[in-house]
C-alpha cells in the first residue's frame, strides 16, 4: 500500500499597500510578517486552576518589505514615510493583503491571505555603501506596524 502525502505549491504571491500592488520586489524573502507578542497568556494558579486571558496585543503585527531601491515602489513607500514623519496626527493609516496562492497537486488552488489593518511605517529606510558588489546595497527595506491582522484560508 503505497502513501502519498500532503503537497503545496505557491506561487503567485501579491502584496497590496494602501490600494497600490507593488511589484518592485527584491530578490528572495520579499516580505514578512511577524508577531511580538503572544496572542494569549496562561497562568496556572492553586490547586490546578488556569487563568486564560488574550493579549490585544498579540493582534499586531510588523511587515517587513524589501524593494528596489530607487523604484517606483521604493518612491511610494518612502512618501508614506515621509507623510507619517511631517504630520503624524493627520497621516490615514494604511492597509495591507499579502496573498499567497497554494496549490495542492491535484487542481485545487486555496488562497492564504493576511489582511493587515491600522498601518503606519514604523522604521525609517538605512543605506549602505559597498565596493565589493553586496547586492543588499540595491534594496531598501521598510517596515511597518499594524494595529490588528487576520488570516483566512479559501
Amino acid at each position: 500500500m503505497s502513501t502519498v502525502g500532503t503537497f503545496s505549491l505557491c506561487g503567485a504571491d501579491t502584496i497590496t499597500i494602501a490600494d497600490r500592488l507593488l511589484t518592485d520586489l527584491a530578490a528572495g524573502e520579499v516580505a514578512k510578517l511577524s508577531y511580538a507578542a503572544e496572542l494569549a497568556t496562561v497562568k496556572a494558579g492553586k490547586n490546578g486552576n488556569t487563568i486564560y486571558v488574550q493579549n490585544a496585543a498579540g493582534f499586531q503585527a510588523a511587515l517587513e518589505l524589501r524593494v528596489i531601491r530607487g523604484s517606483k515602489d521604493d518612491q511610494f513607500l518612502q512618501s508614506e514615510v515621509t507623510a507619517y514623519r511631517e504630520t503624524p496626527t493627520l497621516y490615514v493609516v494604511k492597509n495591507c493583503t499579502l496573498a499567497k496562492a497554494v496549490g495542492d497537486g491535484a487542481g485545487t488552488v486555496v488562497t492564504d491571505t493576511y489582511t493587515l489593518t491600522g498601518g503606519v511605517p514604523s522604521k525609517q529606510v538605512e543605506v549602505v555603501v559597498n565596493l565589493e558588489g553586496d547586492t543588499e546595497q540595491a534594496l531598501s527595506v521598510y517596515t511597518w506596524i499594524f494595529g490588528s491582522t487576520t488570516r483566512a484560508i479559501g
